[in-house]
């Protein structure tokens, strides 16, 4: 299958170099040309995955157009803050052998609060979009470290031929219908790896961890509620799986900013420390807190993340205020 993957970052260069070891054709659209010759001509990607070789195969470019030729399946990689920018730009490139896309991006818009296939649904028209999610760090994937995904869409043979198509001896995909708790499952847990990292780094315990994450789950499941998820979805691999990987890694972003609120920085200046590495949990914590308001959802985790993040509130002052809702 010709497979093009929007986004070179690590999880898009991860599926990429997976995928052409499945055996696929494999276009790589990296939003910079220096990453696309980086790709090209050494096989590596340093500024998101170091001392990794990738996939020979791979052929990168920053061209749109020429990434989606004849392109049968797109699986869009990127921050969810610029999914709609890039699909109305790919929209004047689909080439009619475009059969699937896929959303592995992990977040809501922050403008309109849609999850991302809403996004891509309304720009790029007639063509099934699924979603890809799960506890899946790009770091242990690209070095075939056992790994459990899950790809929901509401088509039963759109699941089946992308679980046929995804999978390696190393990357089980196991389908689901629940594309709506798919993707809040997927939001929703940076946002409690963010409360977790603040907690980490204030060196409160194992025992906060454990509550904040159990506060996690039940925020994810109001949300389910309110949006029409499926209950089973949040204790799966899209919940509860992705939760709990997110929130315990030294890979997670989410984490890392967490931890480095706690120690009194800004948001500006953990984001430029990361180089161009997004924790997605930010904008997630801030969208979901309008919906919450709109919703009549009570989300006090999310508010309080929202509040140091976007308010400057002290992070001791919002764990006592968490506090009182535990």
């Amino acid at each position: 299958m010709k497979i093009t993957i929007m986004g070179a970052g690590s999880w898009g260069t991860t599926l990429a170099h997976i995928l052409a070891q499945r055996g696929h054709t494999i276009s790589l659209w990296a939003r910079e040309q220096k990453t696309a010759d980086e790709i090209n001509n050494h096989h590596t990607n340093n500024t998101y995955l170091k001392k990794v070789k990738l996939e020979s195969k791979i052929m990168a470019t920053h061209q749109l157009a020429d990434a989606l030729k004849a392109a049968e399946l797109a699986i869009i990689v990127i921050p969810s803050p610029y999914v709609r920018d890039i699909t109305q730009k790919m929209s004047k490139h689909i080439p009619n052998t475009l059969k699937f896309i896929i959303s592995a991006s992990k977040g809501l818009e922050p403008s309109t609060g849609k999850r991302m296939s809403e996004v891509i649904e309304e720009e790029i028209k007639n063509v099934p979009v699924a979603v890809l999610t799960g506890p899946n760090h790009a770091e242990e994937v690209i070095n075939n470290i056992p790994t459990a995904t899950v790809l929901a869409s509401e088509n039963k043979a759109v699941r089946e031929t992308l679980q046929k198509e995804l999978s390696t001896p190393h990357f089980k995909v196991y389908p689901i219908e629940d594309i709506i708790g798919a993707e809040y499952c997927g939001a929703l847990k940076n946002v409690c790896a963010i409360a977790v990292g603040v907690s980490k780094g204030l060196h409160l315990g194992d025992n906060a961890t454990g509550s904040i994450i159990t506060l996690g789950l039940a925020e994810m499941a109001r949300v389910g509620a309110a949006f029409g998820a499926k209950r089973e979805t949040y204790y799966g691999l899209a919940g509860v799986g992705d939760l709990v990987a997110t929130c315990t890694s030294p890979h997670s972003r989410n984490l890392y900013l967490g931890e480095q609120l706690a120690k009194k920085k800004t948001f500006e200046e953990i984001t430029k420390e990361m180089k161009g590495m997004v924790a997605e949990g930010a904008n997630t914590a801030r969208v979901l807190n309008n919906l919450a308001k709109k919703q009549n959802i009570n989300l006090p985790l999310t508010k309080q993340v929202y509040e140091v993040i976007y308010k400057e509130k002290e992070v001791e002052k919002a764990v006592k205020d968490l506090l009182t809702v535990l």
